[in-house]
């Protein structure tokens, strides 16, 4: 990702436009064969004499032009005929954007694997569930994994619509209207790059496929901080479900050395931050006085490159977190007897409400032994004993209630429907 968008590769790409429309009109009898030659073999820069020249120009796309035409000699005249500047930065934009999609796209399929491992080898790995931060009922750590998983598709899924949407190009001329270049051309030269026509451009790409693309990435960080988030929960010391893996010698805490801090986890979670406010800076760029102005020009030197490695790092560090990520399911175990068999309540009630009473009715019938469970008693043994449900439920009604497998039998079905069954 870093070589994307370096200085050096965002010129070459831009001498990769800038040769491919030499070559369109060639392609079209607009400028001799022979000069295409001289231009394919001699075009070179250096990024050194580009920033020279741009201290005179003050327009870095036309001191780089001036470096291409010096090294290419009297057929450099040639080069950059009959576009604008944009015709040539915002189809390189697009060559630039559909590769780091690539890139984010292959981290992403490395992590799902990683939690696809995970899913799979926890299945059945039972465990409290929360909601409010509060024990609800038992799930297992696979069934977490694979909600991770199915939202990390959709998000990845997004991203490859979005590469689409941005995988364009435009060699339409000052304001759009092929006043000089013509449409043909523009096919020519963006079928030649890989990209697709904008049907409709102004001197830029608009830029509401630029703010898809990054509100994508904005999306992608938070569900990866969903993840990390939740690691960071579990990792909590009274708690402790998982653990990032630490190593011999690492420091968690200057002061404290017994401290093992989920340091990655917070990394992921404060970088998603980073990628909310690029895509929202992004949105501001979407409004432009008339056919364009400068006002996206600054911000896209810093959001472009950022937002991409950033999301890339995320990836590539989550990845990581989990490839070495310790799961504790005695701990687990521990965790989710703390409340006894309390977390079974709905189960009453529903089992109730089936044998012929009122919902509501069942409802203060669980709660009320419930309440007794909070105060010191047996919430099993105070069901049980309870007159309305001895007149309503058998024993072994009574011992599927409160049965941790019964409770779970379903819970594979979720790993099986986002596609990671073993």
């Amino acid at each position: 990702m870093t070589e994307i968008w370096s200085q050096n590769a965002k010129y070459q790409t831009w001498q990769d436009v800038e040769v491919a429309i030499v070559e369109g009109h060639v392609a079209l009898g607009q400028v001799p064969a022979e000069a295409l030659t001289a231009i394919q073999t001699r075009a070179s820069f250096t990024v050194e004499r580009c920033e020279e020249l741009e201290k005179e120009t003050r327009h870095d796309l036309m001191a780089f032009v001036r470096n291409l035409s010096e090294n290419i000699g009297p057929e450099g005249r040639f080069v950059h005929l009959g576009v604008t500047s944009y015709d040539v930065i915002d189809t390189a934009l697009g060559i630039m954007l559909r590769n780091s999609c690539d890139v984010l796209l292959a981290s992403g399929e490395r992590l799902a694997t990683e939690i696809a491992r995970l899913a799979k080898e926890h299945a059945n790995t039972p465990c409290i569930g929360r909601t409010h931060g509060i024990h609800a009922e038992p799930i297992t750590f696979g069934f977490k994994c694979a909600n991770w998983y199915a939202e990390l598709q959709r998000n990845m899924e997004r991203l490859r619509t979005a590469r689409a949407e941005v995988s364009v190009g435009k060699v339409s001329g000052a304001v759009g209207v092929h006043a000089i270049a013509s449409p043909e051309l523009e096919v020519w030269v963006c079928n030649r790059l890989g990209l697709q026509a904008d049907p409709a451009s102004t001197q830029i790409i608009n830029r509401d496929r630029h703010a898809n693309f990054l509100n994508v990435l904005a999306l992608l960080g938070a569900g990866l901080e969903r993840i990390a988030t939740e690691l960071r929960n579990l990792q909590r010391t009274e708690i402790l479900e998982v653990q990032e893996a630490f190593a011999k010698g690492q420091t968690g805490s200057s002061a404290m050395p017994h401290k093992r801090n989920p340091w990655n986890s917070e990394t992921v979670c404060g970088l998603a931050r980073l990628l909310r406010a690029n895509s929202h800076a992004m949105l501001e760029s979407v409004a432009t006085w008339h056919e364009r102005d400068l006002t996206n020009s600054s911000l896209e030197r810093i959001i472009f490159p950022d937002s991409c490695q950033l999301a890339d790092f995320m990836l590539n560090r989550l990845t990581s977190i989990l490839a070495g990520l310790q799961v504790f399911p005695e701990r687990m175990h521990q965790n989710l007897r703390l409340m006894g068999d309390l977390v079974f309540s709905e189960h009453v009630m529903i089992s109730l409400v089936q044998a012929g009473m009122a919902r509501e009715d069942a409802y203060k019938v669980a709660q009320r032994n419930a309440a007794k469970s909070w105060e010191g008693e047996d919430f099993r043994t105070s069901v049980t004993n309870d007159p309305d449900v001895q007149s309503r439920l058998t024993q072994e009604q009574i011992d599927e209630i409160f049965s941790l497998e019964h409770h779970l039998r379903h819970a594979g079905h979720t790993i099986a429907a986002v596609g990671l069954k073993s």
